[in-house]
């Protein structure tokens, strides 16, 4: 009778070689110091006593930083017993791990750092993986190839330190792009670069319009290191002053008498184009209270400055005082200049009709009047002769 094993090799010898083989296993490992499931030679390179050791090398047990499968503890909570100077770090979003554990929590410390691969090989190797670059708040969008068109790498910003930044590398690459700029730029911001860049060039086509302090009129062409003058981070770019005196006090024609709010007059297009607008000061009724009486009426017309002018435009004025010459007098158009050419504390009667100089003076002459400079004296009311006709 021909009968076949169905379970195969599971027969109780077969188990019996099974459980003779695994001892031997066990036994070689044990012997062997676990090495026979090492993934290759562990990191020498000294460093601070960290866990004990100074090195991964000395770490004789694979347990110190691999996790079992069943155990809660990872192998990223294995390293951060050791490297405690790191786990700070995780706690503070403005530091590197810290920035990464906000920004990309699912990369783990053996992305980065790979052991077992020589006792002189390198600990950081970010290999396939993309550095969450932006998380540190610079972005690498913009600065993937140099001018030369070869492709920048870590070391062209970072040196030989990947958590160092290489103060002047900014320079040498935009140097080599527009040398002038760079050096003007520098001399203006100074040399901190990222301290306003973040890598994704907001300042190519910044709007300063979109800000509460637009750059309209004769702000448009304004340098901006008149009004950022010696800006050296984003926090001294926005604390420059916004309000027009604490720029242009030292014009201030007024001498402060109407405060610091330019703007209730002044308007940016056209600084002389100014409107006064009585209603937004809590002045006397009197002008004279801010008006002195211009040395050009001679102290003709008194201070009831409004019986000529107005709050709304100083000039021209209108004469609506007493007159004791009729101004609407012949065919004059009743303004100043017509008698007053040259001031209003003199008149000419000279230019109208037939009043010109010669015949005024032979008329005079010729009726035995020597003197006739002083026409108003005769003629007050600006007939030629009493009774007569104009």
């Amino acid at each position: 009778m021909n009968t076949t094993n169905r379970l195969g090799c599971l027969t109780g010898t077969g188990f019996v070689a099974a459980l003779i083989t695994l001892f031997v296993l066990v036994g070689v490992a044990f012997a062997s110091g676990s090495q026979m499931f090492s993934a290759g030679e562990l990191n020498a390179q000294p460093g601070e006593t960290m866990g004990g050791v100074t090195s991964h090398a000395d770490i004789k047990e694979c347990k110190t930083c691999h996790s079992a499968p069943w155990e809660r503890a990872t192998m990223a909570d294995r390293c951060l017993e050791c490297h405690t100077e790191i786990a700070s770090q995780m706690l503070n979003a403005a530091e590197l791990h810290g920035s990464i554990v906000q920004k990309s929590p699912s990369i783990a410390c053996r992305d980065c750092h790979q052991d077992h691969r020589g006792a002189n090989a390198e600990l950081t190797n970010l290999g396939e993986n993309v550095f969450p670059h932006e998380a540190l708040g610079f972005s690498l969008n913009e600065h993937q190839r140099k001018e030369s068109g070869a492709p920048i790498t870590c070391d062209d910003c970072h040196g030989e330190d990947v958590t160092t930044f290489v103060s002047d590398s900014c320079q040498t690459c935009h140097s080599e792009m527009d040398v002038a700029f760079a050096q003007a730029h520098l001399l203006s911001f100074g040399s901190d670069c990222i301290a306003c860049h973040d890598g994704v060039d907001r300042f190519d086509d910044f709007n300063h319009n979109a800000y509460p302090f637009k750059l309209e009129g004769g702000h448009a062409n304004v340098a901006c290191t008149e009004c950022h003058l010696d800006a050296r981070s984003i926090a001294d770019m926005q604390s420059a002053p916004q309000s027009c005196y604490s720029c242009h006090y030292q014009d201030d024609e007024h001498n402060g008498d109407y405060g610091q709010e330019c703007e209730n007059c002044h308007n940016p297009s056209n600084w002389e184009d100014a409107q006064f607008d009585h209603e937004r000061f809590a002045v006397s009724n009197s002008c004279v209270t801010c008006h002195a009486e211009p040395q050009e009426h001679a102290g003709q017309f008194g201070t009831d400055c409004a019986s000529c002018h107005t709050t709304t435009a100083w000039e021209p004025a209108s004469y609506n005082g007493t007159h004791t010459f009729p101004i609407q007098h012949g065919d004059g158009d009743g303004s100043c200049q017509t008698c007053h050419p040259n001031s209003l504390t003199t008149y000419t009667c000279y230019g109208c009709h037939e009043h010109n100089q010669v015949n005024i003076a032979a008329e005079h002459l010729e009726e035995g009047i020597s003197d006739y400079q002083n026409c108003i004296e005769c003629h007050s009311d600006g007939r030629e002769h009493e009774g007569g006709d104009d």
